[in-house]
Formats: C-alpha cells, sequence, structure tokens
C-alpha cells in the first residue's frame, strides 16, 4: 500500500474518531463536525509524522524520475542522446 493511501486513511479515520467521541456531547452538528475537523488535523500532525514523511520522500522520488525522464527526453529530441539511437537500432547511416 502506497504511503499516500496510509495516510489519507489516517487522516480519516482520526476524523471518524473525533467525530465519534464528539457524537454523544449535545451541540451543533455542524459545530461537531468543524470541531472534529479541526481536531483530527491537530492529532494528525503529531500521530501520523511517519506516514506523511514517508508520503513526502516517495513524491520526491517521483518528482526527481519525472524530472530525469523529462531532461532525457529533451535531450533525445535535441539530438544530443546518441545512446538512445543507438540501444534501439534505428539509427541508419
Amino acid at each position: 500500500m502506497s504511503a499516500a493511501v496510509k495516510y489519507t486513511l489516517g487522516r480519516i479515520g482520526l476524523f471518524v474518531g473525533v467525530l465519534a467521541a464528539l457524537w454523544f456531547v449535545e451541540m451543533n452538528m455542524f459545530l461537531r463536525l468543524m470541531l472534529a475537523l479541526v481536531f483530527s488535523a491537530a492529532l494528525s500532525f503529531f500521530l501520523l509524522k511517519g506516514w506523511r514523511d514517508e508520503m513526502a520522500g516517495e513524491m520526491a522520488e517521483a518528482s526527481e524520475r519525472r524530472r530525469a525522464e523529462k531532461e532525457r527526453l529533451r535531450s533525445a529530441l535535441a539530438g544530443d542522446d546518441q545512446s538512445t539511437e543507438d540501444e534501439s537500432g534505428d539509427r541508419r547511416s
């Protein structure tokens, strides 16, 4: 399971848990939802730190891979990358 899915499910789980804890408190439903949102966000800041860092690392790696692939494609289109043509065997004299 990817870190983004784990973190998202953790955030939703915290929200549902806090909402369930506030369910029996006598107050307006809108206020109950807003309090659950704020408290779950504050709790997730501390409780889900590892998953958040893991997700950020995965996102940084994916960004770096995309950046490297984009640079490789740009150099291939500019004619600077002879190794791509040599590997494919399509180069003709």
